[in-house]
């Protein structure tokens, strides 16, 4: 990435942070010196088994985002692929992941394990699956929108 690139890409982030909700009625509001701080307990899971939160940008529309998405324990995606390259960070839990030719039909038991802090690539049109196996898991996602998910026959 050239310096250009650089400022480019992190005044766009900026902005997209400054002026998108976190999530319905929610508002993201920087400080007098336009800095802003998102604890944990801000971001807000629907119930469920699986549930995300847009934290900035939209995955529909052109332009960089981030989202978090939780997976309730033994909740688990099942074989697909995005059109758009897309990098996840681990926040909490340990997330199970297939990546590959192998990852074309699911078995939990092929996964392997990305502890807290792991970051994993997923290029365009690679397929994978993941998921949370025994404890609650939360990861948030940076690409650039709109990102298309296409899902593989092999799931069950």
């Amino acid at each position: 990435m050239t310096p250009t690139t650089s400022i480019r890409f992190a005044g766009i982030l900026a902005a997209l942070l400054l002026t998108v909700p976190l999530a319905a009625d929610q508002a993201i509001v920087p400080d007098a010196r336009g800095f802003i701080v998102v604890q944990p307990e801000d971001v807000k899971f629907a119930a469920g088994g699986q549930s995300q939160v847009v934290i900035a940008g939209d995955p529909n529309k052109p332009g960089i985002y981030c989202i978090r998405i939780r997976f309730a324990p033994g909740q688990m995606s099942r074989p697909h692929f995005h059109d758009q390259d897309r990098y996840v960070t681990v926040i909490k839990g340990t997330w199970w992941v297939a990546l590959g030719p192998e990852a074309d039909v699911f078995d939990p038991s092929k996964t392997k394990p990305m502890k807290a802090g792991s970051i994993v690539k997923h290029p365009a049109g690679s397929h994978h699956y993941d998921g949370a196996k025994d404890e609650e898991v939360i990861v948030q996602i940076i690409g650039m929108g709109p990102v298309k998910t296409t899902q593989l026959g092999g799931g069950q």
